[in-house]
């Protein structure tokens, strides 16, 4: 690509007022029309994991207070065809339906597949799954960790865009104290209501068993002294 090329392609990056950091590096930004209503969608580079990954947003979300935000980990088998073994696409369309009806929102999405063990690796989970054991057993079967997700890009990315606090829309605790952890302000949580199916149920129990709220209850960053 030559330079005047990137120039182009990187101006809307620049009017928006989004700037390369130590661990981020912005591509280029375009119109993203989708079934739940007009986005746009920016490439990002993450110079932690040196993987791209990708935000979504509506209306002008940057260095505002409470910003409706998802962050959701890829899942191929899910998010694209469209599996009922988990309930990751499900929570992507409600994320992104939620997201349609504010004036401001972001999605990242993060390429982490098979909460941080990859394709190949999630793959193998699923068939020892099929012999019995349930998403945490099947991952330390295979030496990992029962999730290996990291938020740190994530965290990378919040930050980058300037957003000062965020409502989050997750069920997961851990996804909420990880961004608290590293700084991010997450004022409220946003519940993502899944109905199970015959394949997820056992899925979705074990969810709920690491802690996973699947109805409302408040997640929240809180200052030390409380």
């Amino acid at each position: 690509m030559t330079e005047d090329v990137e120039k182009k392609v990187r101006t809307k990056i620049i009017e928006l007022g989004l700037e390369d950091t130590e661990l981020i590096h912005f591509g280029s930004l375009a119109e993203l029309p989708t079934r739940f209503g007009e986005f746009k969608i920016i490439g990002v580079l993450s110079l932690r994991d040196m993987k791209e990954h990708t935000v979504i947003y509506r209306g002008s979300p940057f260095n505002k207070e409470n910003i409706p935000v998802r962050i959701h980990s890829e899942c191929l088998t899910g998010d694209v065809f469209t599996s009922l073994r988990c309930d990751c696409r499900e929570q992507l369309e409600y994320a992104l339906n939620i997201l349609s009806k504010e004036d401001d929102g972001i999605l990242i999405y993060l390429r982490q597949e098979g909460r941080g063990i990859g394709l190949f690796n999630k793959l193998k989970a699923y068939s020892l799954q099929e012999m019995g054991y349930d998403t945490n057993e099947a991952n330390e079967l295979l030496g990992f960790k029962a999730d290996e997700r990291s938020y740190l890009v994530a965290v990378d990315i919040l930050k980058s865009l300037k957003v000062k606090s965020l409502k989050l829309i997750t069920n997961n605790p851990t996804k909420v104290a990880g961004l608290c952890e590293s700084g991010v302000n997450v004022t409220d949580r946003i519940p993502v209501a899944i109905t199970p199916n015959v394949y997820n149920k056992k899925y979705l129990d074990t969810k709920a068993k690491d802690g996973h709220l699947m109805e409302s209850g408040a997640m929240y960053c809180q200052d030390d002294e409380e």
